[in-house]
């Protein structure tokens, strides 16, 4: 996972993806339907929906948006378009392995602006399973070590179930099961940390590591895919080199 977080930082520092409040609120209030749809309206007893909670008001968005998005997921509100979540695959430029997931209202024209875009950058869409196997389903945390060091870390982290704890600069990364996610979070809350990010996530179980501008390529095409409104996540096996972290930093 190394240079992914840095990354993430980069962009959110540049406004890149999120530069426009309506669309991060749309992509917010989509994650709290879908959280509601599957496992009911209350956070308590729902950890995906307590997640999207969390950031949709990390995001600043109204306490009314985030009521009507669950009244929409729990059917309590019966006004509001229909979204459904599907993750498709395929390959960036120079072989990039990519997972998009979408919550839409219309796949059809999520498909095909995805598939406009990969054509675009050099990539292309791929069948389903041709991609998916290089990557497993994994709960994700990311907090500043001035929170808390590593070696404390790694020990809150292990016996809450982690599978594995990273140190990248100033950043620290925790990946366990998915099962594990709210015995992590429940345990990072009481040592008072609070993460930049966490979440479920695909994790490659491979990366692939490129020169910096074949990098900075598959990296433009990955922010034009996360710009598209229909798009949730995009999901990579790129390893982002120190260099090429760098020269993001100064475009």
């Amino acid at each position: 996972m190394s240079g992914h977080s840095h990354w993430a930082t980069i962009r959110r520092k540049k406004g890149a993806a999120d530069a426009k409040k309506g669309a991060i609120f749309t992509r917010l209030a989509r994650e709290i339907v879908m959280s509601a749809r599957e496992g009911g309206g209350d956070p308590d007893s729902n950890f995906r929906l307590a997640l999207a909670v969390e950031k949709a008001r990390a995001g600043n968005m109204p306490k009314e948006n985030i009521e009507r998005a669950i009244k929409r997921g729990t059917g309590d509100d019966k006004d509001g378009a229909i979204f459904e979540e599907i993750t498709y695959e395929g390959f960036g430029p120079h072989g990039v392995a990519l997972m998009v997931e979408c919550v839409t209202d219309n796949r059809n024209r999520a498909v095909a602006e995805i598939r406009h875009l990969l054509s675009r950058g050099g990539g292309n869409m791929a069948e389903a399973g041709a991609v998916g196997w290089q990557f497993s389903r994994n709960s994700y945390f990311s907090f500043s070590a001035v929170q808390l060091n590593f070696d404390k870390a790694f020990e809150l982290a292990v016996d809450a179930g982690a599978e594995d704890v990273l140190e990248d600069g100033d950043n620290i990364e925790i990946i366990g099961p998915v099962e594990a996610f709210k015995k992590i979070s429940d345990a990072l809350k009481k040592a008072g940390v609070s993460p930049d990010d966490a979440d479920l996530r695909l994790i490659a179980k491979q990366d692939v590591e490129l020169p910096v501008d074949q990098t900075l390529s598959v990296l433009r095409v990955i922010e034009s895919l996360e710009e598209l409104d229909d798009v949730a996540n995009v999901f990579h096996n790129l390893k982002i080199s120190e260099e090429a972290l760098a020269a993001l930093e100064v475009q």
